[in-house]
């Protein structure tokens, strides 16, 4: 097998150019695919309503689309996946890929056409590969298997044509038949949706074979790696697999798992962080060790990007590649192919290159939870918290949330320190009320918190009145219009009011 190593080398050098072609000539990359979006979209219901065949220029496709969110374009979503078709694309959508809500609901279902699984999410991964070999041309990568780590739904039918399921639940069903050589576990084990037996069929199946890759999210990963080695009696990954090079990951930040990743695995690894989603495969890491994704400008996208500060006027603004300045926060707004037309997706990045475009992203746009991929928001937080309190006769003054991190201690959770006017009658009750409240509102939190695997039930930690208030003045922003942030994405935040205590 590692014969093959050179020539897979060589072909991937080989695909460099179309690399090349879009990161030096990145304005012209937009302007073509934003002319092909248009092009396919001008006969399809949207389309005749924005006139698209007459959108010659990224002005006049501005100046005629407003900007949508997922409940903007729910509507339409709801009619394809009723059977109907060319609403938002021109060619058929069979697939959906579920993710966490809105405010309005638990789940939202994002059209997945053809185009954007071949010329989005897979070129995008090829044109990974290819980045790889290029700065480690001796690698033996795939003389091995990759190992891939779904997500937990799994492929459901909508009616005779049309399917849904996580992201990559539908990615592996649609897979190339080559795909399949060099991935594990098969698929229906990749696509099983009950994570305990999942785990250990992952474990026991793949703890046998030559994985030389492995991506997933980090805390199903971290579960796997810590069953396969109670299983083998292994010390650490390396012994397990020897192989392995290579782990990538994306959805949540990486730097509070790292270190347990260095212990877990033993010698040292490549770490390569993606920036892929339902709407589409962004950008990944195309240097080791430097901080940045690629922004990957020739995948079926064209983006816009709304400076922060533009976020809930009646006209945000946009601007182009052309126009982005370093460090300055930005959401993207994206036109894909596969119907999704000038659509804000919540994040917030900021770009760390212009030559070429580089991004990382820096948050959301609303406060949230996304530690453990459970892409918890504040309208959840504020339902569930005002369901345990009507439960539990209890008076909330005010609340932050935020993550417990994987530790040998135990698995992740959530920690909220609230200050109650009227304590409630049973805190563990509140506790247990407060998580299935966040469970109804949230698949994915539902998802991690499945059996405690990945996600254990919330520590609920009352605080004494007025150390908030505390906190805040530590701060200089007690009074006014300052507020104790609701959810937070680290422990800064908890770790500075509880230094008070």
């Amino acid at each position: 097998m590692k014969l093959l190593s050179p020539a897979i080398s060589t072909l991937a050098r080989l695909r460099s150019w179309r690399i090349d072609a879009w990161m030096h000539h990145p304005i012209s990359a937009q302007r073509e695919v934003l002319q092909d979006l248009v092009t396919a979209g001008q006969y399809t219901e949207i389309g005749r309503k924005y006139d698209f065949s007459k959108l010659f220029n990224t002005k006049t496709f501005k100046q005629a689309i407003p900007i949508h969110e997922y409940d903007d374009l729910k509507p339409y979503v709801e009619r394809i996946m009723a059977g109907e078709q060319n609403i938002l694309w021109n060619t058929p959508i069979n697939w959906f890929a579920k993710s966490s809500g809105t405010t309005s609901d638990k789940s939202k279902f994002i059209p997945v056409s053809q185009e954007s699984l071949v010329d989005g999410h897979y070129k995008a991964a090829k044109d990974i590969l290819s980045l790889y070999y290029m700065q480690h041309p001796e690698s033996d990568l795939l003389t091995g298997k990759g190992l891939v780590i779904g997500g937990s739904h799994t492929v459901s039918s909508l009616h005779d044509e049309a399917f849904f399921g996580d992201l990559s639940a539908v990615l592996m069903q649609n897979t190339p038949f080559w795909g399949n050589w060099i991935r594990t576990p098969e698929l229906k084990i990749a696509l099983m949706d009950e994570w305990e037996n999942k785990i250990e069929m992952l474990a026991t199946t793949t703890m046998q074979e030559n994985v030389t890759s492995v991506s997933g999210v980090p805390t199903w990963t971290l579960v796997l790696f810590q069953r396969i080695l109670e299983l083998t009696g292994k010390q650490n990954m390396k012994e397990v697999w020897p192989t392995l090079e290579l782990y990538m990951h994306g959805g949540v930040s990486f730097h509070p798992y790292k270190e347990q990743f260095k212990k877990l695995i033993g010698d040292d690894i490549q770490y390569l962080e993606m920036y892929n989603a339902s709407e589409g495969f962004f950008a990944a890491q195309d240097k080791p060790n430097s901080e940045g994704m690629l922004l990957f400008l020739d995948h079926g996208i064209f983006y816009e990007f709304m400076p922060i500060e533009e976020y809930g006027k009646e006209e945000p603004q946009t601007i182009g590649l052309k126009n982005v300045e370093l460090d300055k926060l930005y959401a993207p707004v994206i036109s894909t192919n596969g119907g999704l037309w000038r659509y804000l997706i919540g994040d917030t990045i900021t770009f760390t290159s212009l030559k070429p475009f580089r991004i990382k992203v820096s948050g959301r746009l609303k406060l949230f939870i996304n530690a453990f991929g459970e892409e918890l928001i504040i309208e959840n937080a504020e339902k569930a918290m005002a369901e345990a309190c009507k439960e539990t006769d209890a008076v909330v003054i005010d609340y932050t949330a935020g993550p417990v991190y994987f530790s040998d201690k135990g698995n992740g959770a959530h920690e909220w320190l609230v200050e109650f006017e009227k304590e409630p009658n049973n805190i563990e009750k509140f506790s247990t009320v407060l998580d299935e409240a966040l469970k109804k509102q949230n698949s994915d939190y539902e998802a991690k918190r499945y059996k405690g695997i990945a996600l254990r039930e919330p520590l609920v930690r009352p605080l004494p009145n007025g150390h908030f208030n505390k906190w805040l003045k530590t701060k200089n922003k007690l009074g006014g219009q300052h507020k104790v942030p609701r959810l937070s994405n680290d422990r800064i935040i908890l770790e500075e009011i509880l230094r008070l205590l």
